[in-house]
């Protein structure tokens, strides 16, 4: 296979040409070493906080999902080396790669498991600690039983979403009993649509686009005395929920041998949607390993609503299409039109930087990790592969390499590429994926 793909280093502001072709920029507000972390607020014990809710649970979910009674009812990946051979063609890329496959989170199958699961057990707790079904330090596993559900029965939960928000609370909420209403946008794929409504999830589509089914979804729950929204653009819980996976991934590279430290740094690259999971993550990552974690986020060229928001700081609320985007892209998880101000927040300090990709670029690493290594994943998830291709080979991402003095340590270094969803995706449409990525493996010139 030896499909070229065009990547740029221009670093320059929100011109029309970057939009181009792929470009990676770098965040000119990334904090220095010494970064004060009380500046936020959300702490790490916030996390370990998330943490601890989902271990109380992990008995309920055990008898509602006995799938995941193998690993104790704890949603976590495993973190996979990734084949030498898939960067063959990346010699600066001597480091160890990593795969964090999030595509075979149990549940959801995908990275928005965490945070979303979280979110409605947090809402669950509070509703069972009110109506006295628990007392602090219960046995969680009664949350399963009838009682439970008959209390959550009276409760509807909401939520707008591409496709795999959407999954992870529609299918977690069902579970426990609550009535649940996921509005989809327009670009959602129809096999999520129906797993959903297989699942006694209520489906409204929308004919635009993300952020209208958000708005749709807000307004309808906040006129329903018994509804709870969980709101993908603003949810402090959703965050904390994405961030607990920084906990685990440190025992894992502990496990693992891998260390991090100002001689062995470690790069993570993220498929980012509207932000709030790639953003948790990465905050998390910095609480644990500070200046020795360089955290990207990558998006289609479509749909780069982060990087367009980072650019612009002193517009809020401003979206592709401002830039003269389409937010058109087959990466149905990212194609998101406006970006989280919760997350831009957290991450003005802390993102090293942003990067875009092609579609194309997504279905050819999707064939090639299914080749060489057997997973499946969805195209937003073969997403983040792009990133280390973009660090090493633009002129903006070899400045920032020289500018964080991390050349000499390179070799020592540690790269995750984050995996985001596929687990569910049915065996006739990742065939279609293997078709497309196959047509654009013509031999360039």
């Amino acid at each position: 296979m030896s499909k070229s793909i065009g990547i740029s280093g221009a670093s320059d502001g929100c011109q029309n040409a970057q939009w181009a072709v792929p470009h990676l920029w770098i965040n000119p507000d990334l904090a220095p070493p010494d970064f004060a972390k009380s500046q936020f607020d959300i702490s790490i014990e916030d996390v370990k906080g998330a943490a601890d809710r989902l271990a109380r649970f992990a008995p309920a979910l055990v008898r509602l999902f006995p799938e995941t009674a193998s690993i104790g009812g704890i949603i976590e990946s495993p973190l996979t080396p990734l084949v030498t051979s898939f960067y063959a063609d990346e010699a600066a890329l001597a480091a160890r790669c990593w795969i964090k496959c999030d595509h075979a989170l149990a549940i959801a199958g995908s990275i928005k498991a965490r945070g979303g699961i979280h979110e409605v057990l947090e809402f669950a707790e509070t509703l069972a600690l009110r109506h006295r079904l628990i007392a602090p330090g219960a046995d969680y596993s009664v949350l399963a039983d009838t009682a439970a559900r008959a209390l959550y029965s009276q409760y509807e939960i909401s939520v707008g979403s591409t496709g795999n928000l959407g999954m992870s609370i529609g299918l977690m909420a069902s579970k426990l009993g609550f009535r649940v209403t996921v509005h989809m946008s327009a670009d959602a794929k129809q096999w999520k649509k129906d797993k959903l409504r297989e699942n006694g999830v209520q489906v409204v589509e929308h004919a635009g686009d993300y952020a209208r089914a958000v708005e749709v979804g807000r307004e309808q729950a906040n006129a329903n005395p018994h509804g709870y929204f969980v709101d993908d653009e603003q949810s402090r819980s959703l965050f904390l929920g994405y961030s607990v996976a920084a906990l685990r991934l440190a025992t894992q590279m502990r496990d693992a041998g891998v260390m991090v430290d100002a001689t062995h740094p470690l790069f993570v690259y993220l498929p980012c949607g509207v932000g709030g999971a790639p953003a948790g993550i990465t905050f998390g990552l910095k609480c644990l390993f500070g200046h020795n974690v360089h955290c990207f986020f990558v998006e289609p060229m479509a749909s780069p609503c982060f990087m367009v928001r980072m650019q612009h700081t002193d517009r809020p609320g401003i979206s592709v299409y401002d830039v003269g985007l389409d937010n058109c892209t087959e990466a149905d998880g990212l194609a998101v039109p406006v970006a989280s101000e919760l997350a831009i927040k957290q991450m003005r300090s802390l993102l090293s930087g942003v990067l875009t990709t092609r579609d194309d670029t997504m279905f050819l690493d999707l064939l090639r990790l299914h080749e060489q290594q057997g997973i499946k994943v969805e195209p937003s998830a073969a997403a983040a592969f792009s990133g280390p291709r973009m660090l090493f080979g633009t002129e903006a991402g070899r400045a920032y390499l020289h500018a964080q003095g991390l050349q000499p340590h390179l070799a020592q270094a540690n790269h995750i590429v984050w995996s985001t969803g596929g687990l569910f995706v049915p065996a006739a449409e990742f065939d279609k994926f293997l078709a497309r990525g196959r047509s654009l493996t013509a031999v360039s010139p």
